[in-house]
């Protein structure tokens, strides 16, 4: 039975026990929604409200929203009435997306099982490639032929929107833990446990599809000016004057400094948030000071919350901490100051209101009203060990059902608590994401990555999916985290392509535990980690393009505003801006900075020349040569240590040269 709903915006399809609900949601965009029985309002997903649209059903079981059209139809399976929805072009009536029955007896294109296991089957095409789906460590930017896991850890960044070279995005707008398979012979994404089926898909070319996912889940904040310039970090600083000493060697070298980071373990035990007085004795002088450097304070909050810290007993009796289904309600181990050996920590209830506020309420005191206005939300996944999420309680739901928002709730945290201040400058660099993080005013970077040329290639490509994935603030370790000495000159040329790399990125920070390194717990720290700690040639070059950056961040602040207003990120692959040129589905290795950059980092040690495309549809102006290319051509670049190959589309006047 097929009905016409919302006066003619959306349709209801009962067959059997299955109720499907399509309905307009934004421009060129519907949801559907699949519940036994009933379609259920109010369960945790990313979707905002939808602005109205003119979107018209009819009976015939066909429903158009601008330039997306569903069309369903009812047929007779060997066990019974079988509903399957085709997604197609409204103008052309091409095939975007349709479902695709496992089985023609059973199971049809979705189950909603016992136990609250669920799954949905489309079609696989022939040519068909994707992108986005967070980020991840397999170092691929086309995810097609790929089983990915739904869930989040370090340095897997699960947020389950994928494009299609087909025209056409897809939210699975369910924070369930579970996989999706991009298989040649289907499309099966699988949630552990969730109430119903849920998923959202927009019609367009890439950067039509990327606003109008921006428009459903978020757009981002106004990145704040400082945030363009160059950040420096650690692992880590241990006191108030370690820190003072690094910010004031920046500015006595004239070397551009915008951010310091203050790294984990500043704090009295893990849950307290707040400085450590035996180490910070007076934050206050310390951020005064820096703000007369123009140096902004960046703090590093975990979510965890030791049975050491003086909030647990009271965050315990209140409900405000992740409960467990089966053993004790705690979720990691860690070396918490003055205890010799691991404990068992929690995490505070992120999908709760009320613990929310609780947290919010001594960060502001403790940070917030001392000056810090940016804040590290590490481990922010949450870092469970063992990884079991099904055994985690969440006001939200069950930790199968809802584990992969958690990311997205704990920026809330930080987001309302600096709304209610009417502060509307925003900048949380988190670990994990998930769909509508960005609303939030979460940047990302890429966790804690290997220091190495394999690990510097993968970066691009996760770089590029998370943006297609909504995030346009994002960042890795430059050098990357686990590693590196910087006293190797093979390391040092490493540290310096990255850092070219790093340039072109939307944010540009400096992280790493280098050698030589001491054991990791409250007293643990890296080895060196400034500019200047990888010998004079090194710190040559890496000015160089430290000053490149400055002459850049205009232009970065340009694109940040883009992405605010369009929801299309200022880093992308090229064919978002090209996508008529099918060689620009296929680079992995290069991106666009904004409409104007094309950037190609050397990803290989030695390098001295790459192979660049150029695509076709502008003229290509080479920044450091001048010389003028027509697109469309493959060129080899020459790339020496101080450089990586630039090129500006149609004349564009970007200040690439000193």
């Amino acid at each position: 039975m097929i009905v016409v709903r919302d006066g003619g915006r959306a349709l209801e399809v009962s067959a059997r026990d299955q109720v499907i609900r399509i309905e307009a949601h934004g421009d060129d965009s519907l949801r559907v929604r699949v519940g036994r029985h009933r379609v259920l309002d109010d369960l945790p997903g990313a979707l905002l409200p939808p602005k109205p649209t003119a979107a018209s059903a009819t009976p015939d079981g066909r429903i158009v929203n601008g330039a997306l059209t569903a069309i369903v139809a009812v047929e007779q399976s060997h066990t019974g009435l079988d509903p399957l929805i085709r997604f197609v072009r409204t103008d052309t009536g091409k095939e975007l997306l349709s479902e695709q029955r496992a089985h023609f007896w059973w199971p049809g294109a979705r189950m909603l099982l016992a136990g609250g296991r669920l799954e949905q089957r489309f079609q696989a095409y022939e040519g068909e490639r994707l992108y986005g789906l967070g980020q991840h460590t397999h170092g691929r930017l086309d995810q097609k032929g790929l089983v990915l896991d739904l869930v989040q850890r370090n340095a897997e960044v699960s947020i389950p929107f994928v494009l299609s070279n087909r025209g056409y995005g897809l939210l699975w707008n369910m924070p369930a833990v579970g996989r999706v398979e991009f298989a040649d012979n289907g499309t099966r994404w699988v949630a552990d446990q969730a109430r119903q089926i849920d998923y959202w898909i927009t019609a367009g070319r890439p950067a039509e599809a990327l606003a109008r996912y921006a428009d459903a889940t978020g757009h981002p904040p106004v990145l704040p000016d400082w945030a363009t310039g160059f950040w420096q970090c650690k692992l880590r600083y241990r006191s108030q004057e370690e820190l003072l000493a690094v910010a004031r060697e920046y500015r006595r070298r004239g070397l551009p400094l915008a951010g310091i980071v203050v790294d984990f373990y500043h704090w009295t035990h893990l849950g307290d948030w707040r400085f450590d007085p035996a180490e910070w004795p007076d934050p206050d002088a310390m951020i005064r000071e820096l703000d007369e450097l123009d140096v902004k304070l960046m703090v590093s909050i975990w979510p965890s919350v030791s049975p050491l810290s003086e909030n647990h007993a009271a965050m315990r009796d209140r409900g405000l901490l992740v409960g467990a289904e089966r053993g004790l309600p705690a979720q990691a181990p860690w070396f918490d100051k003055g205890f010799e050996t691991e404990l068992p920590v929690s995490f505070y209830d992120a999908t709760n209101p009320g613990a929310r506020e609780f947290v919010w309420s001594l960060v502001k005191r403790n940070y917030y009203d001392k000056g810090v206005k940016a804040w590290w939300l590490d481990a922010c996944e949450p870092e469970i060990q063992p990884g079991h999420p099904d055994n985690l309680s969440f006001h939200a739901g069950t930790g199968s059902e809802v584990f992969n928002l958690y990311p997205q709730a704990h920026a809330r945290t930080f987001f309302d608590g600096l709304q209610a201040e009417g502060d509307d400058e925003v900048l949380l660099l988190c670990r994990s994401a998930w769909a509508g993080s960005q609303r939030y005013g979460a940047a990302v970077w890429s966790g804690d990555i290997p220091s190495t040329w394999a690990s510097l290639r993968a970066q691009v490509r996760a770089g590029l999916n998370i943006a297609l994935s909504g995030i346009p603030w994002w960042t890795t370790d430059i050098g990357g985290f686990d590693g590196g000495d910087a006293t190797s000159p093979d390391y040092q040329e490493l540290i310096v392509r990255w850092f070219q790399y790093g340039a072109f990125c939307p944010l540009f920070r400096l992280h790493g535990y280098r050698e030589p390194r001491t054991p990791w717990g409250p007293s643990g720290t890296g080895g060196p980690n400034e500019v200047w700690s990888y010998g004079e040639r090194a710190l040559a070059l890496i000015e160089r393009t430290m000053r490149l950056r400055e002459r850049l961040r205009p232009y970065v602040g340009e694109q940040m505003r883009v992405a605010h207003e369009q929801g299309v990120p200022p880093m992308r692959p090229l064919f978002v801006d090209f996508p008529d040129d099918e060689r620009s589905w296929t680079v992995e290795d290069q991106f666009m900075l904004g409409p104007d950059v094309l950037v190609a980092p050397i990803l290989e040690p030695g390098g001295r020349r790459r192979a660049v495309c150029l695509p076709a549809g502008a003229r290509w102006t080479d920044a450091w040569t001048g010389q003028e290319h027509a697109g469309g051509e493959n060129l080899s670049v020459d790339a020496p240590l101080d450089r990586i190959p630039v090129f500006l589309r149609d004349g564009a006047d970007v200040p690439i040269r000193g």
